[in-house]
């Protein structure tokens, strides 16, 4: 319900509450009368308080894009866990993921921040809680920053300085480099590959307090497995981003030709390097048939893409692409050596 939706409700049934009881003298409210409105209104202005509070919490939840922070925590957990040993030190573990949860929370409030004209003019998210007037600019500041300030602390006095440089990477990469650009070149979509492909880093460098090759690798795998993922993301919603002046490439060219050939580009990349792991003795020869399974079908539907670019073929590659990555990320969990 809207503020001025509750105020109307508030005002109609104090209107029939004093019509109701001042019936016999309007002009003398008796101490009964004056005690039954007084309470009748305090009633209704706490149900009015307590209906919104929730939907004030929703909206600074939906601030923080949870769905897509479930991802980011299962990346940073798995490079955690490739990372460390059979056992996990437990408190480490929890100051990472909390620590990251936190960061990327707070990036994506200041991301919202940064966009609330653009998201305004697009269809999916013109009733995000900012573009709708449901939460202020400085609320959505000030709940950005507090999530980052406070990710990065717990993170460099709950884990170590690396794993919080990692971190504040991501953030800066993602806020500072890739929102801007997003209003300039298509290009910021290669950019916005990396705050997305650091997650895993920040669990290795949790656990190893450095950056071998190993991590290097799975920053590779997740960086491109998402080029063909928003490429898919931006052919579908191409009229929106039309809209709101994002120049992504099925903007700027918009028969799709090449779109489609990165899309296909990345996923062939992404089919040799997906199967570095075994070769660098991170997995064994079971994670090494699922990838190579794993990766061939997502190859598949890329190029599927690239030939007929339709809608239907993006949406099969996009969620194509959410389930390669969880699948892969178990394989090498389960069959780590």
């Amino acid at each position: 319900m809207t503020r001025s939706d509750r105020d109307s409700t508030h005002g109609q049934s104090s209107e029939a509450l004093g019509l109701e009881v001042a019936a016999p003298d309007p002009a003398r409210p008796t101490p009964t009368t004056t005690t039954a409105t007084a309470t009748a209104t305090a009633t209704a202005t706490a149900t009015a308080t307590a209906a919104a509070e929730p939907s004030r919490t929703r909206d600074y939840i939906t601030l923080a894009k949870p769905r897509l922070n479930v991802l980011v925590v299962a990346t940073t957990l798995a490079g955690y866990y490739m990372a460390g040993p059979a056992r996990a030190d437990w408190l480490i573990l929890v100051h990472t993921l909390v620590g990251t949860t936190l960061v990327a929370s707070g990036a994506s409030a200041l991301n919202q921040l940064m966009e609330i004209e653009a998201d305004g003019l697009m269809r999916r998210t013109r009733m995000r809680p900012l573009p709708a007037g449901r939460l202020t600019p400085r609320q959505a500041r000030v709940f950005g920053l507090i999530l980052s300030a406070a990710g990065l602390v717990q993170l460099t006095f709950g884990v170590n300085l690396l794993a919080a440089l990692v971190a504040a990477a991501t953030l800066l990469t993602y806020t500072v480099f890739y929102t801007p650009l997003k209003r300039r070149t298509s290009l910021a979509t290669v950019v916005g590959g990396i705050p997305g492909a650091l997650p895993p880093m920040i669990g290795w460098a949790a656990v190893r307090n450095s950056l071998s090759l190993e991590a290097w690798v799975l920053f590779g795998i997740v960086f491109l497995w998402q080029m063909p993922h928003f490429l898919a993301i931006a052919w579908m919603y191409r009229e929106d981003y039309t809209r709101a002046g994002f120049p992504l490439l099925p903007v700027v060219e918009p028969d799709g030709a090449a779109t489609g050939r990165q899309a296909l580009m990345y996923a062939a990349a992404l089919f040799p390097l997906s199967l570095a792991p075994t070769v660098m003795a991170m997995t064994g020869t079971v994670y090494l048939a699922g990838a190579g399974l794993l990766s061939a079908v997502f190859l598949a539907l890329a190029a599927r893409f690239a030939w007929d670019r339709t809608t239907i073929s993006a949406r099969r590659l996009f969620f194509g692409s959410i389930t390669y990555l969880p699948l892969l990320w178990i394989l090498m969990v389960f069959n780590r050596v």
